[in-house]
């Protein structure tokens, strides 16, 4: 047994049941629970009206009700120190918890949150915390009701106590089977009372010995709802009365919070493990507070309560059935599906039907959709799933007043903003951004001289954040790395991720330059790390350069990936290519290139011998490598490149379409004579020669400086003579090759081929020409057709 807090067991003096405080079981974004919660406190008018939530918290909750402010909305706690903790109570504006605020803040009357402080659930999700049984703070199941503390992931799916009663219920889930018994029931009483007697059944079957013992969530519950009872007892003490107090808390805890239960001492409340932790307010989505992204006390359909919230207030929940699906036609009509009114009739009354094959009041969720998918998609879900998922989901997005309870992160943000002069992109209409990162000699400031410089930094970091603000695309300039063009557009969504981005630092540098720790430090291939390096680089990171080139340097030393190491020479290519211009240090990165060039090189000859799937990227890596030689003398052996490529060139072993590949370099920068080529093709293409080696090599010789392969017409006549020794099934075979070569050729190369092709053959060169690049037809198209049947066999 570890040597944690233990909970004192000694019952406090009973109290009448008059003074006893008013307590309200809810559910978690629940409808029917904030329209009676709100009925209760017209009818008490408490003095004090206690939330189940962070106790740290309740300087937000003005904030959270003003009328600058918008629901979802959701407050978040994170940990200062690394690793990164979080927690976060979500709100809906049917949220019984938010509608009780509401109202005691439209009123005037006290309202506090009751719950652990939020450096003590931070506490608790540490491993080494001491505790006996307790898990760490994941969301509460779908029955507790509190807004509910969400883990950094979602939860093993397992069949939980509420899953079974859902299933005793002869339901398809705990929502199906909470929405027919609790959220349709307008009864006040009836709905109090039942709420009582659920919590009192859940209770007895949660301390079940073997259902506690399986759950270490027993010992969490118990641990907080000593807290709340000690928060009872405090405010007791300050002179509330207990007759004068509604308390609003998951339906679960509230059989536990009486007079009898056991309350936090002292000297328990200072064992409890924390840590420090820091409060913000977010603006927050229905999808994010939907089951659909994870979070565990989420519901599967957010916009859906909100429809039956809005009902509820207009004293129509009789017509919610209608309004669902007729809402559902109208999204297929506008999706291009019509269906009719008449349908649309037929689908509520199929509802209205199935809701009373289970004893129900009124449809309910599950209903609606069978029947949207019988009437509506005619028995096809896929013909209303997307519709259906927009209405039950929705896409409203919260919003929180400027300024409140800001995480540094949004005040580093905003300060940019205003330093960078880019306060008028902060719009929900997107705008274009045009940089030049050239130095502006015309003004007198160092500052305003690399504005566009400094520009450029901030939204690299914002993008590679993935705050959605900022979005980098072509700039249609080829070779223009002066140049960069940016769409910007700020949205609500944009807040919630900016928000999120706290988590990795207190700063949009910190929070980037974190993040490219993290990925440099799980980096697992020498391509990533290369983009990882240009990525820093963009962001005017130097030290997560340095990080990256160590992490590259060992990912290479023993690497015999020629493609990768290729493609991350071309990337600190481009980095030394504009280094000057973006003000980096790149001393580094050309001993580091020249590495793996060199390894590139002396492993080309080898990788070469690869199936033809791997040879197209084996053929980028030698294009690569061949524009690093000419562009990059000081750091690309030239001479060692072009010795490997006649080495390869020169193997009849390895992949012909490589060995044809570097012919053409070979080739295109003079270094074979005609002599040697004629020889080369007249070698490859002699008889003898398995078909798809002859047309594979002649691919890849064609797959560079096309006009000096048609202005050397001995070349064609090799090619011709070749063609025309082969067999059917061989020239079946070469034929593969050569539709794929030539495929690649523009018009005006196809022309030129056919005329070359018309001189040796002596025909008219154009009618050979117009022949050659003209329309198939049918018996050429059928002749096609066949080839497509042909057994290559092992090829």
């Amino acid at each position: 047994m570890s040597a944690g807090p233990q909970l004192n067991r000694t019952t406090a003096a009973s109290v009448p049941e008059a003074e006893a405080p008013h307590l309200f079981g809810v559910r978690h974004l629940s409808p029917g629970g904030a329209f009676h919660l709100l009925r209760t406190l017209e009818a008490v008018r408490p003095t004090l009206v206690l939330i189940e939530g962070p106790s740290d918290a309740s300087a937000f909750i003005p904030h959270l009700v003003s009328s600058a402010a918008r629901p979802p909305v959701a407050i978040l706690a994170y940990t200062e120190e690394l690793p990164v903790r979080t927690v976060m109570w979500p709100l809906a504006e049917y949220s019984p918890e938010y509608q009780a605020m509401k109202w005691a803040c439209d009123r005037g009357v006290e309202v506090r949150f009751m719950d652990l402080p939020s450096d003590v659930t931070l506490g608790l999700q540490e491993p080494s915390a001491p505790r006996e049984g307790i898990t760490p703070p994941l969301a509460e199941p779908a029955g507790g009701g509190e807004p509910s503390e969400n883990s950094d992931g979602p939860a093993v799916p397992r069949r939980n106590l509420y899953e079974e009663l859902a299933a005793l219920a002869g339901e398809p889930s705990y929502d199906t089977y909470w929405e027919r018994h609790f959220e349709h029931n307008l009864n006040p009483e009836a709905y109090r009372s039942s709420m009582l007697t659920f919590s009192r059944h859940m209770r007895e079957l949660t301390e079940d010995g073997e259902r506690r013992e399986r759950s270490g969530e027993f010992a969490y519950n118990a641990v907080r709802e000593a807290y709340m009872n000690r928060c009872l007892r405090q405010v007791a003490a300050e002179g509330y009365k207990p007759s004068q107090t509604v308390v609003v808390c998951g339906a679960y805890h509230a059989s536990a919070l009486t007079a009898e239960a056991p309350a936090m001492t002292d000297r328990e409340l200072a064992q409890l493990p924390r840590r420090s932790a820091k409060l913000a307010l977010m603006p927050y989505s229905y999808y994010r507070l939907s089951s659909m992204s994870g979070y565990g006390a989420g519901n599967a359909a957010p916009n859906y309560f909100a429809m039956m919230w809005q009902a509820m207030q207009e004293g129509t929940l009789s017509q919610l059935p209608y309004r669902y699906l007729a809402e559902a036609a109208r999204q297929l009509r506008r999706a291009g599906t019509h269906r009719s009114t008449a349908e649309v009739i037929e689908a509520v009354r199929l509802a209205e039907a199935l809701a009373s094959l289970h004893e129900g009041s009124a449809p309910v969720l599950a209903d609606l959709r069978d029947a949207a998918r019988t009437l509506l998609g005619q028995g096809d879900l896929g013909t209303v799933a997307e519709a259906l998922a927009r209405l039950d989901v929705g896409t409203a997005i919260g919003r929180l007043p400027e300024g409140v309870g800001q995480t540094p992160i949004q005040d580093d943000f905003s300060r940019q903003l205003r330093e960078l002069k880019l306060d008028k992109y902060r719009s929900t209409v997107a705008a274009g951004l045009t940089l030049d990162l050239r130095e502006n000699r015309r003004v007198t400031t160092e500052e305003a001289a690399l504005l566009d410089m400094r520009r450029s930094r901030f939204l690299h970091r914002l993008a590679w954040l993935d705050i959605g603000f900022a979005q980098h695309k072509p700039s249609g300039q080829q070779d223009a790395s002066w140049k960069e063009e940016w769409a910007l557009q700020w949205t609500p969504e944009s807040e919630i991720r900016l928000v999120e981005a706290v988590l990795l630092g207190e700063s949009v540098e910190l929070a980037a330059a974190f993040k490219l720790r993290q990925s440099m430090e799980a980096c697992s291939s020498i391509g990533e790390a290369s983009q990882l390096i240009n990525m820093a680089s963009l962001c005017g990171l130097t030290a997560q350069m340095e990080t990256g080139l160590g992490v590259l340097q060992r990912l290479a030393a023993d690497s015999r990936d020629v493609a990768g190491m290729a493609a991350a020479a071309a990337e600190l290519a481009v980095i030394l290519g504009y280094g000057t211009l973006r003000r980096v240090e790149t001393g580094h990165l050309g001993p580091m290139m020249r590495q793996l060039f060199v390894r590139s090189c002396l492993y080309l000859p080898d990788a070469a011998g690869c199936s033809d799937e791997a040879a197209a990227g084996m053929a980028q890596a030698m294009g690569q490598l061949d524009a690093l030689a000419r562009e990059h003398e000081e750091w690309a052996d030239g001479e060692l490149w072009y010795a490997e490529l006649r080495k390869l060139a020169d193997r009849d072993d390895r992949n012909p379409k490589l060995s044809g590949l570097a012919c053409a370099i070979l080739l295109e920068r003079s270094l074979i004579t005609a002599e040697e080529a004629g020889a080369e093709m007249s070698r490859r293409l002699s008889p003898g020669i398995p078909a798809e080696l002859g047309a594979g090599w002649f691919e890849g010789l064609s797959m560079r400086n096309r006009y000096a392969l048609l202005s050397r017409p001995y070349l064609w006549e090799q090619l011709d003579a070749y063609i025309a020794g082969l067999d059917e099934e061989q020239f079946r075979r070469a034929l593969v090759f050569l539709r794929r070569a030539f495929s690649t050729f523009s018009h005006k190369e196809k022309t030129m081929a056919a005329e070359l092709l018309g001189e040796l053959w002596r025909t008219d060169t154009e009618q050979t020409a117009e022949v050659v690049t003209g329309e198939l037809g049918e018996e050429e198209k059928s002749m096609l057709q066949s080839l497509n049947d042909f057994d290559f066999g092992d090829f």
